[in-house]
Order: structure tokens, then C-alpha cells, then sequence
């Protein structure tokens, strides 16, 4: 029998896996993904972002905890628990040093237009980088792991006390547990119940996946119906428009389209629906998904001249590209006439001052709804460009809520060996909203915390751990 079973193959999960066997304790992580495709969605991950009070290494500036709260605040509309929140923003000043301990490495700080160098960590590599960090750690480590090993119930006494994980018929006993196997966005039935019908159509499956296809929700539902405290709403996920050319699934970040905040998002309409300059657009780009999510068809086209080229990060693939903007409209398959009259209205309503993409600047539009708040030149530079745009999930928001021990709670008792991290328990931060990095410093946080409590649920600490070396050292 292993001390700690982890159940999942992320970030989490491999910040729990890593953490209990610092503490002394026998591993084994089940990843339900064959190896190829392990990591979950952090292997489509690139940064975390960190609170510091003063210059750090790859951060510059500061990013003091009570502006990080201010950020997952308005993201959130105050829908998080604010201890939580603040136990993971504190959590992210000083994780990194863990990190590279267990082979993590980060480039110098960047600049431009994703304004997140002084927020921001990025993993050299990129979240595949990361994921394959951990994975080499934690069989140096003797983290025991097994691939195409999706677990599919549990067995948990009438206390909320873990037992056993199963996998068909197969029985795999532990003294403690740890659960970070992601949340449901992969389940496409589940997607449709989540979020309903539009005109008689599911609005879900317009929904492309921008992760894994493994997150199934399957322990999500098992922990649910068994009883486990929920915290949550199942429409609520990191929802991104991203390139409607993008495959179903597993098309990460490089699916990402970053031009809406400097030209105008119409749907099939051709009508605006949203302020496309409301803040800076890593604060922004993870609310356009469920925007369009909302919209006739679940797309939308984001718009732009050529003032705008150069501007943002070159998306993968080509956008659709006319001289005229009648052309552009008949390309897009929208109404040309009320394409052109909704760009010339917003056109007419932009009151440029000093452009400047880098500040929320003065140029803004009057007289127009919505208004663009900030960044508004006219798009009238030809050649003109447009971007096909559909729902991209990320992660659901759904999940079991915790303590600041990762606590597994039934009936609002916690549960003495079972704990949880990762997607799995993300809502209690995030119950709507996002902000770029903060999805890997929740992961990172409550994997640490789950891990360690785990080990210690199984009898481990540090302390008994130090205490066994003292004596084996004739020390004590």
C-alpha cells in the first residue's frame, strides 16, 4: 500500500506528487492520459503570476498582494473566497525558488503588448517544459506513475474518510489521497447541461476545447454525488475566443486571437456587443469567450485595419483580408450593408487622442452602444482584416470546495485524509472570470498544500521526518 495516491497528472497533481515525497511519504500518481499526452492543460500553459514587492529575478517592478486582489476582484466580480484567494497570492511570491529546485526554468522578463512582465513568470519552454520538469523529478524522486490510468470511483467510508481508489474492477488502496484530475470541459453532455439551449439549439456545441481531451469530470461527478461539499456555477470556465479554425481539441494558446482591443468585435449580425477596450487584455481576453458564447450561432468576428497590425502577437493563421469593407463583409458571410453602416457608426463616434496601446489612453468613442472605452481609432487603413471567433474552453469552474488545508468537506465536516487541487477546486477563487498566470499559481499553491497534508495525513511531516534522520544519525 502506497502512502499517497494522487489522482491526476497536472501541474497540481505534480506539485502534491512532489511535495509528499519530499516529506517522506511513498507516491503513486495515476494519470489517466497516455504518456504522450500527459500534463492535462498545463502542458498548454506558458506563466504564473506572482505577487513580489520588489524587483525579483524574471519580474520587474512590484505587484504587491493588495493589487493582485484588486486584479481577481474585478475579474471575479467579487465571486471568490478571499482567504483562499489571498493564501494563493502570498503562496506565489515565494514558490519559484520549489520550482526550479525540481528542474522549472524561467526566461527574462517580456515586454509589449501582453503588459505582463512586471505580473508575470514564464516557464522557459513553456507549460510542456513544465510538465516534463516535474515528471523527471518525480521519478528521480521514486514517485511511482502510472499512464492510461483513468480512475473512475472511489471508496469513502460514511466519515468522508478515503480508502481506495478503483479503475474498473481494479482496487487500489492508500492511507491518504490527493485529488487534482481536472474539471469537466472535455464532457461535452455535460457542457450541454451546464449551459442550455439558444433557439432551440445547444449552445455547448459550438464550444471548441482549448486543452485536453481527458478532462471528463468523471471524479467531479463521483465526489458530487457523493456527497462532497460543492462550490460553484457549471456555466462558469476559463472561456477564450479563439480562432474558429482551431481543432477541437488541444489547440492551447497558439489558437488565441489578441486583436479584438484594437479593432471591434461584431457578431453575425455584424452588430458590437461588448466594450472591446474596457482594460488591458490580459485582464480581458478570458471574458470574450462566454461574451460570444452568448451571441446567435456562438460566434463572433473581431475587426481591424492595418493600424493595427504589428500591434499584437501574430495569431497562426492568416485572417481574412479585403480592400474594401463591403469585400470584407461578403468574405465573412455577414450582410454587407449592416456591416459596413456598424463599422462607419463606430467610426464616426471615435474621438481620437494620444493612441497608445500600452495605457489605457484617452481615445474612446461617444455617442456609441456599447462604448469603447479606450484604444478607439476608426478602422479606415485598407487592406482590412477579420478573425472568425468561437467559445474556446479551458477549464471549468465547478468544483469541490476547500479549506486553506485542501480539505475534501462533506456536510461541512473535512475530511481526514482525502484533499484536493488544481480545476477541481479553482472555483473557490475563481467563481467567475480570469486573469492571465493565475490559473498555475492556484495549481501550484493548493498542489503544495494538498501534497504536504496528504503526506501528513499518512503519518509524515517534516518534523518526524527531521526526527528520524536525528536518530538514524545518533543525533537524538
Amino acid at each position: 500500500m502506497f502512502d499517497v495516491l494522487i489522482i491526476g497528472g497536472g501541474n497540481a497533481a505534480l506539485c502534491a506528487a512532489l511535495m509528499a515525497r519530499e516529506q517522506g511519504a511513498s507516491v503513486l500518481l495515476l494519470e489517466s492520459a497516455p504518456r504522450e499526452w500527459r500534463g492535462g492543460n498545463s502542458q498548454h500553459t506558458r506563466n504564473l503570476r506572482c505577487m513580489h514587492d520588489a524587483p525579483q529575478d524574471v519580474l520587474i517592478e512590484t505587484y504587491p498582494e493588495e493589487e493582485y486582489w484588486q486584479d481577481l476582484l474585478k475579474v471575479t466580480g467579487g465571486l471568490t473566497d478571499e482567504k483562499l484567494a489571498r493564501l494563493t497570492i502570498r503562496a506565489s511570491a515565494t514558490c519559484r525558488d520549489w520550482m526550479r529546485s525540481h528542474g522549472v526554468h524561467f526566461q527574462a522578463p517580456i515586454s509589449g503588448t501582453l503588459h505582463v512582465a512586471r505580473t508575470n513568470a514564464f516557464f522557459m519552454g513553456g507549460g510542456k517544459a513544465l510538465v516534463n520538469a516535474y515528471y523527471r523529478s518525480a521519478e528521480k524522486l521514486g514517485i511511482s506513475i502510472r499512464y492510461n490510468a483513468a480512475v473512475d470511483a472511489l471508496d469513502i467510508d460514511n466519515d468522508g474518510r478515503f480508502l481506495a481508489a478503483r479503475i474498473g474492477t481494479e482496487r487500489i488502496e492508500a492511507r491518504s489521497c490527493v485529488l487534482a484530475s481536472g474539471g469537466f470541459e472535455s464532457n461535452r453532455e455535460w457542457l450541454r447541461e451546464a449551459w442550455g439551449q439558444i433557439n432551440g439549439e445547444w449552445v455547448a456545441d459550438n464550444f471548441l476545447i482549448r486543452g485536453t481531451r481527458f478532462n471528463m469530470g468523471v471524479l467531479l461527478k463521483f465526489m458530487r454525488d457523493a456527497g462532497a461539499d460543492m462550490i460553484g456555477d457549471p456555466s462558469q470556465s476559463h472561456c477564450v475566443a479563439i480562432d474558429a479554425r482551431a481543432p477541437l481539441y488541444d489547440g492551447g494558446i497558439c489558437t488565441r486571437i489578441d486583436c479584438v482591443s484594437l479593432g471591434v468585435m461584431l457578431n453575425k449580425n455584424a452588430q458590437r456587443f461588448y466594450d472591446e477596450g474596457e482594460d488591458f487584455w490580459p485582464k480581458r481576453y478570458a471574458i470574450w469567450g462566454r461574451l460570444v458564447a452568448l451571441q446567435p450561432g456562438q460566434i463572433g468576428y473581431s475587426v481591424i485595419d492595418s493600424k493595427a497590425i504589428g500591434r499584437f502577437m501574430p495569431p497562426v493563421f492568416p485572417g481574412t483580408k479585403a480592400n474594401t469593407l463591403h469585400e470584407l463583409g461578403l468574405l465573412l458571410g455577414l450582410d454587407p450593408v449592416a456591416f459596413v453602416h456598424t463599422i462607419e457608426e463606430y467610426n464616426a463616434a471615435c474621438r481620437v487622442g494620444t493612441f497608445d496601446h500600452g495605457i489605457l489612453d484617452d481615445c474612446h468613442t461617444e455617442g456609441l452602444t456599447p462604448a469603447k472605452t479606450h484604444w478607439a481609432q476608426p478602422i479606415d487603413q485598407a487592406p482590412f482584416y477579420a478573425y472568425a471567433l468561437r467559445p474556446g474552453i479551458t477549464f471549468t469552474y465547478l468544483g469541490l470546495k476547500v479549506d486553506e488545508r485542501a480539505t475534501v468537506h462533506f456536510d461541512g465536516k473535512p475530511s481526514a485524509n482525502l484533499f484536493v487541487a488544481g480545476e477541481m477546486m479553482a472555483g473557490n477563487v475563481l467563481g467567475k472570470g480570469y486573469t492571465a498566470g493565475v490559473g498555475m499559481a492556484i495549481g501550484t499553491a493548493f498542489g503544495r498544500i494538498a501534497g504536504t497534508e496528504a503526506a501528513n495525513a499518512a503519518g509524515f511531516s517534516r518534523q518526524k521526518k527531521n526526527n528520524q534522520e536525528k536518530v538514524r544519525n545518533g543525533d537524538a
